[in-house]
C-alpha cells in the first residue's frame, strides 16, 4: 500500500456542506429489508443535482471519500443493531480513485470507529460513467472484494458499457436501470430483455437488483422474472437522514410476518 496517494495530496477540500437519504431496498423473497441505499441531499435535504452541481473537477477524490464516510455514520446511528445488519449501499466514482488500497483509508477508519461491518458494506459504480481504464476499475474490485465489501453495478442496460463490463470482470450484483422497469408490464422488449440479463447473471452467479419500481404491475412482472431484490417509490421514497417506513400492500406483508 502506498503511502499516500495522489488524491490525498492534491484533492481540493469541500467549501460545502451535505447529507444523506437513505431508500430501503426490499428482499420480497425473505420478506424483510435487505439494505439502504444512501443518496446525497443538501443539509437541509435539498436534491442531489443541488449538491453535484457544487463539486468542481479538483475536488471529486475529496467529495467521493467524504460521501463514503458520512454515509457510515449516518448509517451506523440508524441502522438497527439487533439480527442480521442491513447492508449499506454507497455510490462512488471510479475515476476518483488513485490506488484502491491506500483510497480506502478513510472507509476503513469510519467504519472501525462507528463499529460499522465492512461485510455490510456495498460499493456502486455506474454504469453512466465513463470508466478510463477498465484495468484500473478491476483492480479496485478486487481490492473492495478483499477488504470485504460488497461491489455492484448500477444503471446496468443504461450506460457505456453494458455487457463488455461484464465480460471484463463481474461484480457481486447489477441494479437494473429504471428505464428497463418502466412500464415493463406492458413491453414485452423489456420483459425478454430482463430474462435475458436474468439468464447472463445466473450463470456468472450474479444477484439482479431491479430499481425505481412504482407500480404492482412492475413488481410483480420482476418478481415472476425472478428477481428477489426490489427498490423503488412502491415501497418507500429516500428519508432524509432517517430509515422510512415500508408502505404499500408488501409493507403490510412485512409487518404481518414479523
Amino acid at each position: 500500500m502506498n503511502g499516500q496517494c495522489e488524491g490525498c495530496q492534491t484533492g481540493e477540500r469541500l467549501d460545502f456542506e451535505f447529507s444523506m437519504a437513505f431508500q430501503p431496498i426490499i428482499d420480497t423473497a425473505a420478506s424483510r429489508v435487505w439494505g439502504y441505499e444512501a443518496l446525497i441531499r443538501g443539509p437541509s435535504g435539498e436534491g442531489a443535482p443541488s449538491i453535484l452541481a457544487r463539486v468542481r473537477p479538483e475536488q471529486k477524490y475529496k467529495f467521493d471519500q467524504a460521501c463514503r464516510v458520512k454515509a457510515i455514520e449516518l448509517a451506523a446511528r440508524l441502522f438497527p443493531r439487533e439480527g442480521a445488519m442491513p447492508k449499506l449501499s454507497i455510490n462512488f466514482l471510479p475515476n476518483a480513485v488513485y490506488e484502491p488500497a491506500a483510497c480506502l483509508r478513510a472507509t476503513l477508519a469510519a467504519a472501525r470507529k462507528s463499529g460499522f461491518p465492512r461485510e455490510a458494506i456495498m460499493f456502486e459504480f455506474t454504469e453512466n460513467e465513463v470508466v478510463r481504464d477498465t484495468g484500473h476499475l478491476q483492480s479496485i474490485i478486487t481490492e473492495y472484494r478483499k477488504q470485504g465489501f460488497i461491489t455492484a453495478l448500477d444503471d446496468f442496460g443504461a450506460g457505456f458499457a453494458g455487457l463488455g463490463l461484464l465480460a471484463d470482470f463481474q461484480p457481486d450484483l447489477i441494479k437494473l436501470d429504471m428505464e428497463l422497469i418502466r412500464g415493463i408490464d406492458c413491453s414485452h422488449p423489456r420483459q425478454v430483455i430482463v430474462a435475458g440479463i436474468m439468464h447472463i447473471a445466473r450463470e456468472l452467479g450474479i444477484t439482479v437488483l431491479a430499481e425505481g419500481i412504482e407500480t404492482e404491475a412492475e413488481f410483480t412482472v420482476l418478481r415472476s422474472a425472478g428477481v428477489t431484490l426490489h427498490q423503488g417509490y412502491l415501497f418507500a421514497k429516500p428519508g432524509f437522514q432517517v430509515l422510512p417506513a415500508i408502505g404499500g400492500t408488501f409493507g403490510e406483508t412485512m409487518r404481518a410476518a414479523a
